[in-house]
C-alpha cells in the first residue's frame, strides 16, 4: 500500500514538473513575442519619427504629414496593447493635437521650393528618403488607411520629386564631365536622363523642356565627337601622307 501511495506521488510530482515547466515555456513565449512586438512598433516609430525630421530638406504635402504622424499614432497605440506607458499616452495625446491643428489643404507651391543639395551624400540620403517614404504611403493605402485618390497623389507627386532628384544629379554630372572633357561620360549620362525622361507617362512641362535641353546637349556632343574624329583622321593622313613623301623623295646625293 505504502509503495502504491509513494508511486502515485512520484507520479503527482512528475506532472506537476511537467505541468509547471509547460506553463514556464508559454510565458516565456509570450514574452518574447511580446518584446519582438514592441520592437517592431518602436521600429515603426523611430523610423518615422526620422522620416519627418528629414522633410525639411523635402516640401511634401500637409496630407503626407498627417499619414506619417497617424502611421505614429496608430503604432503607440498599438504598444498599449503590450504595456501600459504614462509616456505613450502622453505622446498619442500630443501626436493627436498636432495632426488636428495641420490644415490639410494648405499647400504653397510646394515644387518651386524643392532643392536639390550640393553634397553628394546629402542627395544620396534624400532619394533613400523619397523611396522609404513612398514604401510607407503604399504599405497605408494597402491597410486601407488612405483614400486610393489621395494615395495616387502622393505617389505621383514623390515620384516626380525622385525624376528630378536624378535628372539635376546627372545634368550636374554633365557639366563636370564636359568640363574634364570627358565626352563618352557626358553622353552615358545624358542617354540615362534621356531614356528616364522618355519613360514618364506625364509629359509635362519639366519634363519636355528637360527633354529639349539634354537632347541638344547630346548633338552637340555628338557634333563634336564626330569634328574630334575626323581631325583625328585627317592628321592621321596627313602624317601617313608625309611617310609617303619622304620614302619616295629622291635621294640626297652626298
Amino acid at each position: 500500500m505504502m509503495f502504491t501511495i509513494v508511486i502515485i506521488l512520484i507520479v503527482v510530482l512528475i506532472l506537476t514538473a511537467v505541468a509547471i515547466n509547460a506553463v514556464q515555456q508559454h510565458k516565456n513565449k509570450v514574452e518574447s513575442e511580446k518584446r519582438a512586438e514592441l520592437g517592431k512598433l518602436k521600429t515603426i516609430i523611430d523610423e518615422t519619427d526620422d522620416l519627418l525630421a528629414a522633410m525639411e530638406h523635402l516640401p511634401v504635402t500637409n496630407h503626407m504629414h498627417v499619414i506619417l504622424l497617424r502611421r505614429i499614432v496608430n503604432a503607440l497605440k498599438q504598444s498599449l496593447n503590450y504595456t501600459t506607458n504614462k509616456d505613450t499616452k502622453s505622446r498619442i495625446r500630443d501626436t493627436q493635437q498636432q495632426i488636428d491643428s495641420i490644415n490639410v489643404e494648405e499647400n504653397n507651391n510646394l515644387e518651386s521650393r524643392f532643392n536639390l543639395p550640393d553634397n553628394e551624400k546629402l542627395i544620396i540620403a534624400l532619394l533613400q528618403g523619397i523611396k522609404r517614404i513612398r514604401i510607407i504611403l503604399r504599405s497605408e493605402n494597402h491597410k486601407g488607411k488612405i483614400d486610393p485618390k489621395l494615395f495616387v497623389e502622393q505617389d505621383r507627386m514623390l515620384d516626380r520629386y525622385q525624376l528630378k532628384v536624378n535628372i539635376e544629379t546627372i545634368k550636374r554630372r554633365v557639366h563636370a564631365s564636359l568640363q574634364s572633357k570627358m565626352l563618352g561620360s557626358a553622353r552615358q549620362y545624358l542617354e540615362k536622363g534621356l531614356a528616364a525622361l522618355k519613360a514618364q507617362k506625364v509629359q509635362d512641362e519639366y519634363v519636355t523642356t528637360t527633354l529639349a535641353e539634354l537632347t541638344s546637349q547630346l548633338n552637340n556632343i555628338h557634333q563634336n565627337m564626330r569634328d574630334a574624329n575626323a581631325a583625328d583622321t585627317a592628321k592621321r593622313v596627313e602624317e601617313s601622307k608625309d611617310e609617303l613623301d619622304e620614302l619616295f623623295a629622291p635621294k640626297k646625293k652626298w
